[in-house]
């Protein structure tokens, strides 16, 4: 019981710390600064629930020692910040250029790549995925022999991959997996074998196993390096110079790195895992590069186009595809009267969540370093939603 006390006094100081030191990405404007201060203050109304809390009360409450959050608003990013520490046992704070593992929002941000591929019709997104795969092959069969697994449907978690598994990563020292070792399950992988159990788009069932089917189809298509890939399709042309698909990571940017830290918000005994599932648990990433490629997407979507992205592209990625909820990359459902498109993560860790309407040109990214980030990523994306009076007729009290 001390060292739980001892642990929870660590966190609010390192909590307070980063509060005091935080910075935005700019200086925010009055509007700005204005909606930081109502998301961060107790809500009015009080709605019960955490609403007479502050954002750092709501931090201390989860025992998530670090937050970083960026705000979209008419196409744009509207404010960003970093809240409380990256690391509890240097108290190192959160700034908006602090990198997050983003867990399985790779897997929307691998799906992006791949259209890119798609468009310079190097790949179509119902080719048989065989066709591409040289080092591995999807069985071929009963179940299969009518319609074939397909990027398509490795995207949207509709190809019949039964795996069912998240990654749990492999500690800094461990041995770690090919990609072909973890799709048979062979040591030293730490899943099983990813097997296929119904016809394609029969059924929806979350596979990060059929996401790492399709790093290996990229990887044997286009014979480079899966970060040299993204990087040099996604993340340097939308200016994401903060995120990097890179594992492990480099060591010039670990010093940079936000730690993983448990659901007690106390450091574990190594400051992350490494993940060779890169396109469906590796990227290391911030809000704000992750704001600039919902951007992209909602950009492209309005038309006529995006930096990188076609309109028939961004739809690809924002429509499912007729099972399940998902589209290409991205999770899709209603809320209220409007359309959002988004993504969760959940690494060793670390939480986070990206979500963005489909047409009108807000959203939100909240990254956290603890495994009880779940709690104050709702409360964030509920007062943002609020405060900015999305779905609603009527203006918001701020504009």
């Amino acid at each position: 019981m001390r060292a739980m006390r001892t642990i929870h006094r660590l966190v609010t100081l390192a909590v307070a710390l980063g509060l005091s030191t935080a910075k935005p990405v700019a200086q925010p404007g009055p509007d700005a600064a204005a909606m930081m201060a109502r998301i961060e203050a107790p809500q009015v109304p009080d709605r019960q629930g955490l609403d007479a809390l502050t954002l750092d009360q709501v931090m201390r409450r989860f025992r998530v020692p670090g937050v970083s959050v960026a705000v979209i608003k008419d196409f744009k990013i509207h404010w960003a910040k970093g809240y409380g520490v990256a690391d509890v046992s240097t108290s190192r704070p959160v700034r908006t250029d602090t990198p997050f593992q983003a867990a399985s929002i790779s897997k929307p941000v691998t799906a992006l790549a791949a259209m890119t591929l798609v468009q310079d019709g190097k790949l179509g997104l119902d080719d048989d995925a065989n066709r591409h795969l040289k080092s591995w092959r999807v069985p071929e069969g009963a179940l299969t022999r009518p319609q074939p697994v397909t990027p398509r449907s490795l995207m949207s978690h509709t190809s019949g991959a039964d795996d069912g598994f998240g990654f749990p990563g492999y500690e800094p020292s461990a041995p770690r997996p090919t990609v072909v070792q973890i799709l048979d399950g062979a040591s030293p992988s730490n899943v099983g074998k990813v097997t296929f159990a119904r016809p394609p788009y029969a059924a929806y069932k979350y596979s990060g196993g059929a996401v790492t089917l399709m790093q290996l189809l990229l990887t044997d298509l286009t014979g480079e390096d899966f970060a040299a890939l993204t990087q040099s399709r996604v993340l340097g042309p939308l200016g994401m110079a903060d995120s990097s698909f890179e594992q492990p990571p480099p060591e010039a940017r670990a010093a940079r790195l936000a730690h993983a830290h448990n659901g007690q918000g106390a450091h574990g005994n190594v400051p992350w895992h490494i993940y060779p599932e890169q396109a469906a648990a590796g990227l290391w990433t911030t809000p704000s590069d992750l704001a600039r490629l919902v951007i992209e997407v909602q950009t492209a979507a309005r038309g006529p186009k995006g930096q990188v992205l076609s309109q028939v592209s961004a739809r690809e990625m924002t429509a499912p595809v007729g099972t399940g909820p998902y589209a290409v990359g991205f999770g899709v459902e209603q809320r209220g009267q409007g359309w959002y498109f988004g993504h969760g993560g959940s690494n060793w860790g670390f939480r986070c969540s990206l979500l963005a309407h489909v047409r009108k040109g807000y959203g939100v990214v909240v990254m956290t370093n603890g495994d009880a980030g779940g709690g104050v990523i709702t409360e964030i994306e509920a007062r943002v939603a609020s405060a900015y009076g999305w779905d609603s007729l009527d203006k918001p009290l701020l504009r």
